[in-house]
């Protein structure tokens, strides 16, 4: 009898520890992947910076691959016009919509959306490229560019803000109803018997309750903007040209990564010049999530 307990505990034990070291396998790779990433950008753009110095390369316009120009301020400025017109459109639907879906909105409302959430959010890029060709670009170029007194094509960063918005509203959306949902409802309780009324309430204290967690869910649909690729590509125009206004033609870095690679690489550097586009794009998505990170920790201490 004691043989038999002996041994089913050391059996146990030997689970135990085998469960805890797959589990601290598992918990390691995560942690080492983006280190991994980072190095092997860092080695690939090699070639590149010890010919040409960081700053010139990354406030240069000057984009003359045959010449042995690689100047990536251009791609740069459009992919911050791109993603921030995005979060600007896609920030107030979500934040308004999940508030509605949580606070007013019938339980079985909230029921329907979720798989219509969940649909959107596997829609291929693609598809979403198509639609923003057949329809958002003959919007912006025949109705919106004129009501605001300019021109345009059609194929400007305006396009690719409004298809790249409707691409990660699913993204930001979930996590805003999950923020909200886990608010306790003594708070509103509390809110309302004190004679607030039901958008005071939501105002002074849900939101503010909910704020690190709305910051983290933009600070996220950030990150998720700046590396769409197809849908964006398809709907920006591709100009070389440091962009001025939303109406005008951009080229973001996760476009030019997509146009080129694998067309050009007989030129020497371009493929070293292309894997410094993809460190940036790779080092301003960790300093997103940084900040957001560091913001959110301040916000939780203050409040």
């Amino acid at each position: 009898m004691k043989l038999n307990f002996k041994f089913f505990t050391i059996k146990r034990h030997l689970r135990d520890k085998l469960a805890n070291s797959w589990m601290l396998i598992c918990l390691s790779f995560v942690i080492i992947m983006p280190l991994v990433i980072g190095i092997g950008l860092i080695y690939k753009s090699g070639p590149l910076l010890r010919e040409n110095s960081l700053s010139s390369l990354l406030f240069s316009s000057d984009w003359r691959p045959m010449s042995g120009h690689f100047g990536l301020l251009t791609f740069i400025v459009s992919s911050v016009w791109v993603t921030v017109l995005a979060l600007l459109i896609a920030g107030p639907i979500c934040l308004l919509s999940s508030i509605h879906l949580t606070q007013y909105a019938q339980p079985y409302v909230l029921k329907i959306m979720h798989p219509v959430i969940d649909i959107l959010a596997g829609i291929p890029s693609v598809i979403y490229g198509v639609w923003g060709i057949l329809l958002i670009v003959p919007f912006v170029s025949h109705d919106l560019a004129p009501f605001f007194g300019m021109q345009s094509s059609g194929y400007c960063l305006l396009s690719g803000a409004i298809v790249l918005a409707i691409m990660i509203i699913p993204f930001i959306l979930n996590i805003l109803i999950e923020v909200f949902k886990t608010i306790p409802n003594e708070l509103s309780e509390a809110s309302l018997s004190l004679g607030a009324t039901k958008w005071q309430t939501i105002k002074f204290v849900l939101v503010k309750k909910a704020f690190p967690g709305i910051i983290s869910a933009f600070g996220l649909g950030i990150s998720r903007a700046f590396g769409e690729t197809i849908a964006v590509l398809m709907v920006t125009g591709n100009v070389t040209k440091i962009p001025t206004g939303a109406f005008q033609s951009g080229y973001p870095l996760p476009a030019l990564i997509a146009n080129n690679y694998g067309e050009m690489l007989s030129i020497p550097l371009y493929d070293s010049a292309l894997m410094l586009s993809a460190l940036v794009l790779f080092v301003i998505v960790l300093i997103f999530n940084g900040l957001s990170r560091i913001f959110i920790m301040r916000v939780e201490k203050n409040t």
